[in-house]
């Protein structure tokens, strides 16, 4: 029976995991943090041109940040690549992260989109 419907099918089924991987260390300080992002392609295309959405934790601000253009400086924020690590390979990652300000929360966004689909994070780390 499953057959039966599974030849009829209109459009492609989802995916079964994420073609992107998240690690990320934060390192705090009084009122202050870095957070260190890698992004891995999991897939098997390269990613040509990329925008990574994570909403920060209420209290987090950003105040600088490297190898992505990150808008707005807080809330939900869209980290986009720059001319060098526009192209992501399959199988390579790219490092990213910003400074921010905090009012005691230091923890990792809960979640992150690339190019809208939903990554896989890894164990988040904090110094």
């Amino acid at each position: 029976m499953w057959r039966f419907f599974a030849q009829f099918q209109t459009s492609d089924p989802p995916p079964d995991s994420a073609s992107c991987r998240i690690a990320t260390t934060v390192s705090a300080w009084n009122t202050g943090l870095t957070s260190n992002i890698t992004v891995t392609n999991t897939g098997t295309t390269a990613i040509d041109g990329w925008s990574l959405v994570f909403t920060l934790p209420d209290g987090q601000t950003i105040t600088s940040g490297w190898n992505a253009r990150y808008a707005p400086a807080s809330g939900r924020v869209t980290a986009g690549n720059v001319a060098h690590n526009a192209t992501i390979p399959p199988g390579a990652s790219v490092d990213i992260g910003f400074q921010a300000t905090h009012n005691g929360n230091t923890t990792p966004p809960d979640s992150y989109t690339l190019n809208g689909t939903a990554c896989a994070t890894a164990g988040g780390a904090r110094s």
